[in-house]
């Protein structure tokens, strides 16, 4: 068994405080000799406000991280018989000799250190720590003595008849009365007691990829922190280190995005146009600025056969069929760029329509780039630009967990005058769907073409030849309907009870994948 290394205020091993949920998942996966048994707990009903706990009971060691920003806080031994651990080459716990039984084994806990070598040996003298009185609630018959260095603790047990808050904490530790450390805990703060009041708020030191660790600022393409929608196309990319990366959709080109974010982490090539036909309905729209009409009838030859429809003259022929072979070219062209590490997809296409102008929408920051109003008029139909920003929520049990790393968001273009924050991907759908009602309410001509942009699509997951991404099906449907979608897929490819049915919910400019928690899975800018 290979020592792991263990580094207080950063992590163990190769698990790096502030490293993502999904860079750690796939790690693990990808050792299952070395962890062959991975238990994720999370709160069904509050995925994204509650922790995530990730043990591996193999190993003896449980991860928790922030429900939502999904980031390693704290790193807990549990059993230190299943993990051969080290501290500046010196073991944590002395592995038993080769001819100890299972059966001593099991039974000698705890199975840590002991104070003196802790004190002693493995690190040294610190500040008296704290001590926790045995809950008489809970049955426990020993209290706990919490000894903390910067960036690491150890729990010892204590009998409570011989604690006293005057007897010397080195004293009580090494008598008898004390039993070897039953857990340690790695943490980013200068004491356990420092630490614990804000683990899972207080900013990281380190980054969410574990590629980047250690690599400082030159190590790759910077971490995009959060994501600010701004409304007509503008999309602004605040990175933990550089400058903002502004998205102009039907502007920015791939180019720019490999330039910026980095080559994507796969392509993929949009081949279902099932819901095409519905593009029909967007015909004389009376509200192009919703999901109805918002793709501004545009036509999409890759559907239809258009061969015959230019039969005038040979002339008319050559041109109609060669205007056909460019849609088809143009057509093969799109695709998605996956961006699993940042946890968004780009929709590459020729440039569409914009959407429309938020009614509350506030002044354009000065750093922010000019709304583009003619985009369709101006750009050539062959040039491939940015037209579409799915981001992925990575909120466990739904459908494509752990696809992508969890992405945060703000809208910053729908503010109302009796909210000043920003909506936010942390926030209930019900939260953010009632203020949009309430922003857009005056661009409908009546109630029932506000209730018909709310009408229902269904799709099942759960059938064979269902997507197995959102982007799948996505890439057309905002273009044809607002409204909802629901999904019956209540089981994971890992044959682990997910969290049910999704519902789509279309407003100008942006679509929501809403879980029935209430939870929005991905939401889609464009």
């Amino acid at each position: 068994m290979a020592s792991i290394q263990v580094h207080p205020n950063r992590g163990l091993g190769f698990l790096i405080l502030g490293a993502s949920l999904h860079d750690v998942l796939h790690r693990l996966k990808a050792e299952p000799q070395t962890y062959p048994t991975i238990d994720l707990s999370y709160s069904s009903a509050q995925p994204v406000s509650t922790p995530i706990l990730l043990n591996l009971p193999a190993n003896g060691i449980r991860l928790r991280f922030d429900g939502p920003d999904q980031r390693l806080r704290l790193i807990e031994v549990l059993d230190f018989s299943r993990s051969r651990l080290s501290y500046k080459n010196i073991e944590v716990v002395k592995p038993p000799s080769t001819g100890t039984t299972t059966a001593v084994l099991q039974t000698s806990a705890p199975s840590g250190p002991s104070f003196r070598h802790v004190y002693n040996r493995l690190i040294g003298p610190t500040f008296p720590g704290e001590y926790i009185p045995p809950n008489s609630q809970g049955g426990e018959a020993a209290g706990n003595y919490i000894l903390s260095y910067p960036g690491i603790a150890f729990k010892f047990s204590v009998q409570p008849s011989a604690w006293s808050a005057n007897l010397d904490f080195v004293a009580l530790l090494s008598s008898s009365a004390a039993s070897p450390a039953s857990s340690m805990a790695i943490f980013n703060g200068s004491s356990w007691s420092d630490a614990r009041a804000n683990i899972f708020s207080r900013t990281p030191p380190h980054p969410r990829s574990l590629s980047l660790a250690g690599r400082g600022r030159e190590g790759g393409p910077d971490e995009v922190e959060l994501v600010k929608v701004h409304g007509e196309g503008r999309i602004e990319l605040v990175r933990r280190f550089g400058s903002p990366f502004w998205i102009t959709l039907s502007e920015t080109t791939p180019q720019d995005l490999v330039a910026e974010l980095g080559p994507p982490d796969a392509i993929y090539r949009k081949n279902d146009r099932r819901l095409a036909i519905h593009k029909a309905r967007n015909v004389g729209s009376r509200h192009p600025g919703g999901i109805i009409g918002m793709y501004g009838g545009q036509d999409e030859s890759t559907d239809t056969d258009q061969s015959s429809s230019h039969t005038t003259t040979d002339d008319s022929d050559e041109d109609g069929l060669a205007s056909v072979g460019k849609s088809h070219d143009m057509a093969s062209a799109e695709c998605f760029y996956n961006y699993f590490h940042h946890g968004f997809d780009v929709f590459i296409s020729s440039p569409t329509k914009p959407s429309a102008r938020s009614p509350t929408a506030p002044p354009a920051s000065p750093s922010a780039p000019p709304a583009t109003k003619e985009t369709m008029n101006t750009m050539p139909t062959t040039y491939l630009t940015a037209t579409k920003l799915l981001l992925h929520a990575n909120i466990p049990g739904s459908y494509p967990f752990n696809r992508h790393r969890r992405s945060r968001w703000t809208l910053e273009h729908v503010p109302y005058a009796q909210y000043t924050e920003p909506l936010n991907s942390e926030m209930p759908f019900d939260d953010i769907s009632g203020r949009l009602r309430e922003v857009w309410k005056t661009t409908y001509s009546s109630e029932d073409e506000e209730k018909s942009s709310q009408r229902g699509m269904v799709l099942n997951r759960g059938w064979g030849d269902s997507p197995g991404s959102s982007c799948e099906l996505l890439g057309g449907w905002e273009e044809s309907i607002g409204g909802n979608r629901k999904g019956t897929g209540d089981i994971t490819g890992n044959g682990e009870q997910s969290l049910g049915n999704t519902e789509l919910f279309g407003f100008p400019g942006l679509v929501f994948e809403v879980l029935k928690n209430g939870a929005i899975s991905c939401l889609t800018v464009f």
